[in-house]
């Protein structure tokens, strides 16, 4: 059964890609790119951390998912502040992107001081 990381990560990417469909056709090809590569790459991190080797590789993956997520966040932010987005598009996905970041946060550090007991 899919777990709640895998859920919301999976959902959100199918969001960036539809996003950057409204983006190519608006014409706006670099920053579609790069919002599609690392917002479609928090799930495939967190897909990966799932088949792990260990917990350090675990944790890995999925601080490689955060940064993705960081970055997936300041695009969007570029995205509305330069007027390629309404507020309300910006802010439906910002707060599915906060939304990850706070629950690969919440993870991460409850691994840390697992693997630190």
């Amino acid at each position: 059964m899919d777990d709640i990381k895998r859920i919301k990560s999976r959902n959100f990417a199918l969001r960036i890609i539809k996003l950057y469909r409204f983006l190519i056709d608006n014409r706006v090809y670099d920053i579609a790119k790069q919002i599609l590569r690392c917002g479609t790459s928090i799930g495939a991190n967190v897909a990966e951390a799932e088949c792990s080797e260990s917990d350090s590789d675990f944790i890995h993956k999925l601080a490689i998912a955060l940064k993705e997520a960081n970055e997936t966040e300041y695009w969007l932010d570029l995205l509305w502040r330069s007027d390629l987005i309404t507020i309300q598009q910006y802010e439906s996905l910002n707060n599915d992107c906060v939304e990850l970041i706070k629950i690969l946060k919440s993870i991460i550090n409850s691994m840390k001081q697992k693997k630190n007991t």
